[in-house]
């Protein structure tokens, strides 16, 4: 089993996929409640178990820039290695369920059901593929062998070796920007910002990985003006200013039952200041307008894909160019 220490003389094994470098007696699970130490070795107890199976469009995930309207064959299992207390999948991500209870899917068969129902992609989400790697890296290569493309949706909380072998597999990944905060992160995900950071720097500048940034905003936690200003200078800086980013809506739900869902008013704030600072494609998500969804060519203004939701009014791209001034637009067509 790769990524992990063994710590003698003590039987303990550390697992090393993730940041928190879990040390795990025997039989002890990790924080994510997915992996496992089985006589000394790191086992993912939930290989080949997931969730069940969804037929989504890939602006779902969200991914605005990579194969826009294609179908997508997703698929998660259980658990997590973040502590998000706003979780949206707490049900699955936050308990401890027996695989036993779950579908169990073989890469193989997920390829043959791709390929049955003609999804372009397979998307690794519902839950981070981080901890469930193994599974996800074998039916992504398999994906590859078989000519259908491959997704993560994940908070990119990863080290820096497994990232290596988890990348390389992916064709598209969204990551979870959470918020440009350390105390956020520490407060809100029982996480840490910096590795974060790191992996989307890896991601975009080290990989020909295709990837898109998601922030959701929850007002008064990470909606700070000067944060979503630091948060997009950064990445300006760092990756570049052709990087798709959507800000999307919180609704209550976990540990944040009680807050209020994120105002359109406050998605269109961020959207502007990350317009004014200098981001070309800029996205609304969960609460969406016309207006705040659809793709502008980033040389003359001109609407190249009309979105409303995941739905696509009107497509103006040649291929990948602007059919009013024939300057490409980033991504993957």
């Amino acid at each position: 089993m790769k990524y992990q220490n063994i710590l003698h003389p003590t039987n303990k094994v550390q697992c090393t996929i993730c940041p928190r470098n879990c040390i795990l007696n025997e039989g002890q699970k990790g924080f994510c409640k997915a992996r496992k130490n089985v006589n000394g070795i790191i086992t993912l107890t939930e290989y080949g178990y997931n969730t069940g199976l969804a037929i989504d469009p890939v602006e779902k995930k969200p991914l605005y820039h990579f194969y826009p309207a294609s179908a997508v064959l997703s698929f998660g299992t259980t658990g997590c290695n973040m502590g998000c207390k706003f979780c949206q999948n707490w049900r699955t991500t936050k308990n401890d369920i027996d695989v036993f209870l779950l579908n169990k899917t073989s890469p193989e068969e997920i390829v043959a059901v791709a390929k049955k129902y003609n999804c372009k992609s397979v998307a690794f989400t519902y839950n981070d593929p981080i901890i469930f790697f193994e599974y996800a890296i074998d039916t992504a290569k398999l994906c590859r062998q078989n000519g259908i493309k491959t997704i993560a949706v994940t908070s990119g909380f990863i080290n820096k070796e497994p990232a290596r072998e988890f990348f390389e597999c992916m064709d598209a990944a969204n990551i979870d920007l959470k918020a440009f905060s350390e105390n956020f992160y520490s407060k809100n995900c029982l996480a840490k910002l910096q590795p974060v950071l790191d992996t989307i720097k890896y991601a975009c500048n080290e990989t020909n990985c295709h990837i898109e940034l998601t922030t959701m905003l929850i007002e008064g936690e990470n909606d700070n003006d000067d944060d979503i200003k630091a948060e997009c200078r950064w990445i300006i800086e760092n990756i570049g200013d052709c990087i798709p980013l959507h800000f999307s809506a919180f609704f209550p739900n976990y540990k944040f039952i009680n807050r209020k869902s994120t105002d359109y008013s406050t998605l269109l704030k961020a959207y502007q200041i990350a317009l004014q600072t200098g981001l070309k494609y800029v996205y609304t998500g969960n609460i969406t307008t016309e207006q705040t969804s659809s793709t502008y060519c980033k040389n003359c203004g001109q609407p190249v894909i009309i979105r409303n939701g995941y739905k696509i009014i009107k497509y103006n791209l040649n291929k990948d160019r602007c059919v009013f001034c024939n300057t490409k637009c980033d991504g993957e067509f």
